[in-house]
């Protein structure tokens, strides 16, 4: 018995099970790179003073591991390419921004470090809006898996 993605393409259940495991693996690098993440950024931020300003960080520093679990979720749903796609962000995500924020922290002193803080989660956010556009976009019009 076969399954059939969206566009009517064979998935073979191999395949499936495959992809769902690399999932797992993808969320499981998420987790370690949002508390990495959550701990370069306190870290990074010590000598602030401001409580709200280093809770909003976090906050920011977090969102796209929140999306990337959420898109995890419903991505079952989608075509295989888009699955791989996605779990392919997720890992670059979760290990660039570990290794970003881990330089920025550890490395010596440098002017403008909150820079990176800011600029790593919009960039994810790009990327994930594109991935979630195309989710959205008829399944004729995505190309094949």
């Amino acid at each position: 018995m076969d399954r059939r993605n969206e566009i009517g393409t064979v998935v073979e259940p191999y395949e499936r099970g495959r992809l769902d495991l690399l999932g797992k693996v993808a969320l499981g690098a998420l987790a370690v790179g949002a508390l990495g993440s959550v701990a370069f950024t306190l870290r990074a931020g010590h000598r602030n003073k401001s409580l709200l300003l280093i809770a909003l960080f976090v906050v920011w520093v977090l969102s796209p591991f929140v999306a990337l679990v959420w898109s995890q979720t419903i991505s079952r749903r989608w075509v295989h390419a888009l699955r791989v796609w996605l779990i392919c962000l997720t890992m670059a995500v979760a290990l660039g921004s570990l290794a970003i924020y881990g330089r920025i922290t550890l490395g010596p002193p440098r002017p403008q470090a909150a820079a990176p803080f800011l600029f790593v989660p919009a960039i994810s956010w790009v990327f994930i809006g594109i991935t979630l556009m195309w989710a959205r976009r008829p399944a004729g019009q995505r190309g094949t898996s």
